[in-house]
């Protein structure tokens, strides 16, 4: 996008938002090496635009090297030699304009059936089907909406109650997660209605400027009109807050960053994501 495509998106109410986003790990005993998978990029698409992105691993900076079927851009960072800390910083800014949470613009390959499939993460019980069952309405996009908001209503956000390892079903069971939960229970939902559904990663500025965490919700697909955002966890579609980074089927799979280590260490991990808007 030129300049002067950006300035006039700008002046037609669009929000650039500045994101500094750090992943810091230690081990100890220290590993006798670490490769490691980013999926640290926002796309570009018509609604979302990022400019002087830039993704480091000890200052190191890290090209992506494959985009995958769904637009998703991995690149991988290996070290050469034993090391007690690993930092990874992602940082940049996205220029982003309302879009009702409609995907238009990606390039991506991947037919939306693939995103039929169940993982362990997204498998339905019963409960689940009730839930999706209930939800079901005249059209696939009132039928989504009616699905996010079921969801919330039978899992409430609480944080601290669940885990990487919690499946929808255990989550809804419950009744309480977060944001990973809301979304993984959501998928299972749209999938049980012949809905393909899937996991996307990313941030949320959730208010004034500040430091928050990566955040997770879904996208359901919507004959006709594609792709479609649903942030289950605060009742809406995606909004000029959110900055799109990865997708998969459910969150373990769209890890923004995945690994190995050499050897046996133990690993603390810390991090910490600053978004604000910056300067038109």
């Amino acid at each position: 996008m030129s300049q002067t495509q950006t300035q006039a998106q700008d002046a037609a109410g669009s929000l650039r938002l500045s994101v500094r986003h750090v992943t810091t790990y230690a081990y100890e005993p220290p590993a006798a090496g670490a490769t490691m998978r980013l999926r640290l990029w926002p796309p570009q698409y018509a609604t979302q635009v990022p400019e002087g992105w830039r993704v480091s691993v000890m200052g190191e900076e890290v090209v992506p090297n494959v985009t995958d079927g769904c637009g998703v851009r991995e690149g991988i960072w290996t070290s050469e030699g034993p090391t007690d800390r690993l930092e990874v910083v992602a940082e940049g800014q996205v220029v982003r304009t309302e879009d009702q949470g409609v995907l238009h613009g990606l390039k991506e390959r991947t037919p939306p059936d693939v995103f039929m499939r169940t993982t362990p993460l997204t498998t339905p019980d019963a409960g689940v089907r009730d839930l999706a069952e209930g939800a079901r309405q005249d059209d696939a996009l009132s039928t989504l909406h009616a699905l996010m908001g079921a969801v919330r209503d039978a899992v409430d956000y609480q944080p601290d109650t669940t885990n990487m390892a919690t499946s929808a079903a255990s989550a809804l069971s419950q009744g309480r997660g977060v944001c990973q939960d809301h979304a993984h229970v959501f998928i299972a939902g749209a999938r049980v209605l012949g809905l393909p559904a899937r996991y996307v990663a990313g941030y949320y500025m959730a208010g004034d400027a500040g430091d928050y965490e990566t955040h997770g919700w879904a996208e359901g697909y919507a004959p006709g009109l594609g792709w479609v955002g649903f942030d289950v966890a605060n009742r809406t579609c995606p909004t000029r807050e959110h900055v799109r980074v990865a997708c998969h089927l459910d969150a373990g799979r769209g890890a923004l960053i995945s690994g190995a280590l050499a050897g046996h260490a133990e690993e603390t991990l810390t991090a910490s994501v600053h978004i604000e808007q910056a300067q038109q």
